[in-house]
């Protein structure tokens, strides 16, 4: 039985073969050989609001044959009215894979142990392994193995994003740069046990200069709304603008897993400079996500 939980917890080979597999499917969308989910359903359950990972997630699953069950916050409430573990019961016996968007990593996690079918996290307070996967296969995709780069991160360096991409630099041999508010720092606790070459700083120029790619993500993620002015105060000037991107290598890639909120994390002229990859990454999150599902059937 294959899960995707965590970055943390999948292997360097499992790994290889989701980002090796994501360049078949992108290349064979339309005319795929075969469909892996034929005859299959999977029950979709977002705790929390989605756009990029639900659109990707309904079509990826239906182009490899299978039917999406999406259940929303009002349809199924993971861990409020019933035990998790008695929804995972029901679900496992009903549908054959699961793919869920929640808050607390343990709720997925329980919801794994008991519902004995293949379980992927589309996102929850302590990781988005599905966006770091794609982001990987996006870069290297445009500039070859991400191995020995700089991948720069800035913004909340506490939030799902950067965590997963701790994870994944210590898997792939890349150094990672977090820069971020002091307030907003990865825990001691998981830098020490993702291991790898992970920078974390204050400093955005430091961070920012030589780096290969730089990324950032929204200020105020869900669920922190009623933080929005002190996080907009706090984070003011860690913003990716075209005399951060001059810091950085030439041709660097410039990546935000969007939705973008632009003057705050990045300035609009740079984000249109950088449209066509950062929409790229927004499609690839389909054929990553196919392969995810591929190597979760295998």
């Amino acid at each position: 039985m294959k899960h995707l939980l965590s970055l943390e917890k999948l292997p360097l080979a499992d790994f290889e073969t989701i980002l090796r597999d994501a360049k078949v499917f992108k290349k064979e969308r339309g005319a795929h050989k075969t469909q892996p989910l034929k005859g299959q359903t999977w029950a979709m359950m977002f705790s929390k609001s989605s756009t990029r990972t639900r659109v990707s997630f309904e079509v990826g699953i239906r182009e490899l044959g299978g039917n999406a069950l999406f259940l929303n916050a009002n349809d199924i409430q993971l861990g409020r009215g019933e035990p998790i573990q008695d929804t995972a019961r029901v679900i496992g016996r009903m549908t054959h894979g699961a793919v869920i968007r929640t808050f607390a990593q343990s709720d997925l996690e329980t919801f794994a142990e008991f519902s004995k079918i293949p379980t992927i996290n589309a996102l929850t307070d302590d990781e988005h392994p599905c966006q770091v996967l794609t982001d990987i296969f996006t870069f290297e995709e445009m500039h070859g193995s991400i191995a020995g780069k700089v991948v720069t991160f800035i913004g909340d360096g506490a939030c799902n994003m950067p965590l997963s991409w701790i994870f994944a630099a210590a898997k792939l041999g890349f150094e990672l740069r977090i820069a971020t508010p002091k307030e907003f720092q990865p825990a001691a606790e998981i830098l020490k046990r993702a291991g790898g070459k992970i920078v974390v700083t204050e400093d955005l120029k430091a961070a920012a200069s030589g780096a290969d790619l730089l990324y950032t993500d929204v200020w105020v993620s869900m669920g922190k709304e009623a933080e929005t002015a002190e996080r907009i105060k706090i984070f003011n000037g860690y913003q990716i603008n075209a005399p951060l991107v001059k810091l950085a290598k030439p041709g660097a890639l410039v990546m935000h897993c969007l939705p973008a909120y632009r003057g705050k994390e990045i300035d609009a002229e740079t984000f249109e400079a950088n449209a066509d990859t950062i929409f790229t990454q927004a499609e690839n999150r389909l054929h990553v996500q196919k392969s995810i599902l591929n190597w979760a059937v295998s």
